[in-house]
C-alpha cells in the first residue's frame, strides 16, 4: 500500500532529528515507500468547499544539517491525499483550532492522524478530567477564593495555565510562598481562561513518565528526570531521559483510557504519569517515540503507521493524487 501522506507542521528546517517525532514518522513512512508533502499551517485555506494546502514534496533522511529535501510548491486539495498528519506544536490556540475545523471537511475519507473533531474537543489538561480516580486532586478555575482554599487544603501546590504546552508557565509553590496573589495577576493579565491548580506530586523528584499509547494501546514508556533545582521534567528545559518499564499502576491508567482513545481516532497520544497520577493527556503533536525506540529496542513510529495503513485500508475509497 502506498499512500500520499500530507504532513501538517511547523518548519522542517529546525527540528532536531535525535528527538523529533514527526521526523521519526517521516523516516518510517518513506521506508514504506509512501509519498509524503510537507505544508506550514498557514499554508492551509479553505475555499468554495474545498481544502487547500500549499505543499512540497518532501524527502527525509537522517543526516545532520541535511536531513531533508523539498520539491516545488504546488497548491493542492487535500480530499486528494490519503492521509494527513497534523503535527505542528502548541499552543493550542484559536488558530491550532481553526485548523481543526478545516481538517473536519476531509476527514475521515482523507484520514487526518489525529482525529480533527476529537483534537479539538481534547485539551490536554481537560480530557483527563474525564477520567475518575486518575489524577491529583485539581482544581480549574478563576475564582481567586476557591484557588486560596484549595491551597490552604493542599499547601504544596502547581499552578498552570490551562492551555500551556511544554511546561511552560508552570509554577510550583511552597506552604510558604508569598507569591500566590501575584502569580494570579500575572495569569490574569496573560490569559482569559481558567488556571490550573493541582496539588504538588514530590514523586516528580523521580520523573514524570511519558507513555504513548498507539490506538489505545500503551506501546512504551520513558521517564524524564528534572533538573536540580527545576520543578518540570520537560526534556526542553532541562529534564534528563531514562529508561522506564509499566508498572501495573500505569497499565490500569492505559487500560481505563485506552478504550476511548481508540473509539476517537485519537491514534498517537502520550500521556503524562506522576507516581500514581496521570496528569495529562497529549493528542496533539506527542513527543517521545525517539526515546523510547532507543532505550527498548522497539520501533513505536512502525506501530503507528500499522494502525494508520489499516485504518486507512478500511476506510472508503482511494484517493487521486
Amino acid at each position: 500500500m502506498s499512500l500520499a501522506v500530507a504532513i501538517q507542521m511547523d518548519p522542517i528546517e529546525s527540528i532536531d532529528i535525535d528527538a523529533d517525532s514527526t521526523f521519526a514518522l517521516a523516516l518510517e513512512a518513506e521506508k514504506r515507500g509512501h509519498a509524503l508533502f510537507h505544508y506550514l499551517p498557514r499554508d492551509l485555506a479553505l475555499r468554495d468547499g474545498k481544502v487547500l494546502a500549499r505543499v512540497r514534496p518532501l524527502s527525509v533522511r537522517r543526516a545532520r544539517g541535511d536531513h531533508f529535501t523539498l520539491g516545488q510548491a504546488r497548491t493542492v486539495d487535500l480530499a486528494g491525499m490519503d492521509v494527513v498528519l497534523m503535527r505542528q506544536d502548541p499552543p493550542f490556540d484559536m488558530a491550532y483550532i481553526t485548523a481543526t475545523h478545516l481538517l473536519d471537511h476531509i476527514h475521515p475519507r482523507t484520514l487526518v492522524v489525529n482525529d480533527p473533531t476529537h483534537v479539538r474537543n481534547a485539551p490536554e489538561k481537560l480530557l483527563v478530567t474525564h477520567f475518575g480516580g486518575l489524577m491529583p486532586p485539581t482544581l480549574i478555575t478563576s475564582d481567586r477564593e476557591q484557588i486560596m482554599d484549595f491551597r490552604a487544603e493542599h499547601r504544596d501546590i502547581i499552578v498552570k495555565p490551562l492551555f500551556g504546552n511544554g511546561g511552560a508557565g508552570v509554577f510550583h509553590l511552597l506552604p510558604g510562598d508569598e507569591n500566590l496573589n501575584s502569580l494570579l495577576e500575572m495569569f490574569t493579565q496573560l490569559y482569559r481562561e481558567p488556571v490550573m491548580v493541582q496539588r504538588y506530586l514530590p514523586e516528580v523528584r523521580q520523573g514524570d513518565k511519558r507513555i504513548i499509547l498507539v490506538d489505545g494501546v500503551a506501546a512504551g514508556a520513558v521517564n524524564r528526570v528534572p533538573a536540580e533545582g527545576e520543578a518540570r521534567s520537560n526534556l526542553h528545559v532541562g529534564g534528563t531521559a531514562k529508561p522506564s518499564r509499566l508498572t501495573a499502576r500505569d497499565r490500569e491508567i492505559c487500560e481505563a483510557i485506552g478504550p476511548t482513545l481508540k473509539e476517537r481516532g485519537l491514534i498517537f497520544v502520550g500521556i503524562d504519569v506522576i507516581g500514581d497520577y496521570l496528569t495529562e493527556i497529549n493528542v496533539t503533536s506527542p513527543t517521545g517515540i525517539q526515546q523510547i525506540d532507543r532505550f527498548d529496542g522497539v520501533c513505536i513510529e512502525g506501530l503507528i503507521w500499522d494502525a494508520i495503513e489499516l485504518r486507512r485500508a478500511v476506510s472508503s475509497g482511494p484517493a487521486n493524487t
